[in-house]
């Protein structure tokens, strides 16, 4: 594959430091996670930020976590970046930077922490370390993977530029590093419509994500060869479904993720990444919304914004969801499942992104 993942299972013992790689870091002692007056009170101001999504109930079993993984990821020199699909604890409560893929890893860049945790799925975290080469990488669950990244690999790719010698090809962000690596440059839910213009030409291939891929070509006139891709979550919504939402819950504003098939688009309010769709929430303010994209996003958004009802068609994305406050914790306190990417390999990746980055 050109990468690997060096990985330690929990309830296994941990990797001695010597076989993840330099810097060698220390295993920490476990803190204890009993709920208590002192844990209480530390964690009223972080309960609150979650109030409006999180029964009471569940706050006892979340706050010793998030008490301990503030106070090692201090301890470690990390920052923890949680994507736009964590769950509200996560997001809300532990996490330094909140986003989408590609902004998380370029405010990482930014930050002067040696250590990242990626709250995300590997291409994540793959991304993170593709612009963070010098940075410890570490993602709590090395199996939270991604349909749509695992439906291409390289060898796809080369036998794309046989097939169609000299078109470009353009990979979305939802990819390995074996296929960033292959591509002419990448694109983002957002400005794949630019990067395929700013390409110059009347023909370009883009992967993996055939919704995507159809949504740019309804807006420009460059001809686009899809690959047969999609995400699992995007895919299973559908125009009638839409519609029935829109008939039960009137004045709702329906918003929907570039991923979703073309006729969810055509009879949604708004199309747009994640952080696009936040945006709209944020600025515009409607009575009610509904966010055609993985739940979890829906609860981040409501628990910090006032005068929406959310109406929430639930599909969840279960590779975000192996990404937990306990995994997190291991995770810092055993330096485990660092991601390491081959140089060469992680050079040419880069290159793709930066590609992209440079367009604006």
């Amino acid at each position: 594959m050109g990468y690997n993942l060096t990985t330690t299972r929990a309830g296994l013992t941990p990797a001695p430091p010597a076989a993840l790689g330099a810097p060698l870091f220390p295993i920490l002692p476990r803190p204890n996670l009993d709920w208590t007056p002192e844990v209480e009170a530390a964690t009223a101001h972080l309960y609150a930020r979650v109030a409006k999504v999180m029964p009471p109930i569940e706050w006892p079993f979340h706050a010793p976590y998030v008490k301990a993984i503030n106070e090692l990821k201090k301890a470690r020199g990390a920052v923890i970046l949680a994507h736009n699909y964590q769950t509200p604890e996560i997001y809300h409560c532990v996490a330094d930077y909140v986003g989408d893929s590609l902004q998380l890893a370029k405010l990482a860049a930014a930050s002067d922490a040696a250590v990242i945790v990626q709250g995300g799925v590997h291409f994540m975290a793959e991304t993170s370390k593709i612009l963070n080469p010098a940075k410890t990488v570490l993602i709590p669950d090395s199996e939270a993977g991604c349909s749509l990244a695992a439906s291409i690999d390289g060898a796809d790719v080369r036998a794309l530029r046989k097939q169609y010698p000299g078109v470009p090809i353009v990979a979305y962000v939802n990819t390995s590093a074996e296929v960033k690596a292959e591509v002419d440059i990448c694109c983002t839910s957002s400005n794949a419509v630019k990067i395929v213009e700013s390409l110059g030409v009347d023909k370009v291939i883009m992967v993996p994500d055939r919704y995507l891929a159809q949504n740019v070509a309804a807006q420009t006139s460059v001809k686009i060869i899809a690959w047969h891709g999609a995400c699992e979550v995007h895919e299973r919504f559908t125009a009638e479904e839409i519609e029935s939402y829109r008939a039960d819950h009137p004045g709702v504003k329906i918003l929907a993720h570039p991923e979703c098939p073309r006729e969810v688009i055509e009879v949604s309010d708004f199309a747009g990444s994640t952080a696009a769709m936040i945006d709209y929430v944020r600025n515009r303010k409607p009575t009610r919304a509904l966010l055609v994209t993985e739940c979890s996003m829906a609860d981040n958004v409501a628990a910090e914004t006032t005068g929406v009802e959310f109406i929430r068609p639930c599909n969840f994305c279960p590779h975000m969801k192996r990404i937990t406050l306990p995994k997190i914790l291991d995770s810092l306190i055993y330096m485990r499942e660092e991601v390491t990417i081959d140089p060469a390999l992680a050079d040419r990746a880069r290159a793709s992104v930066q590609r992209m980055i440079d367009v604006g």
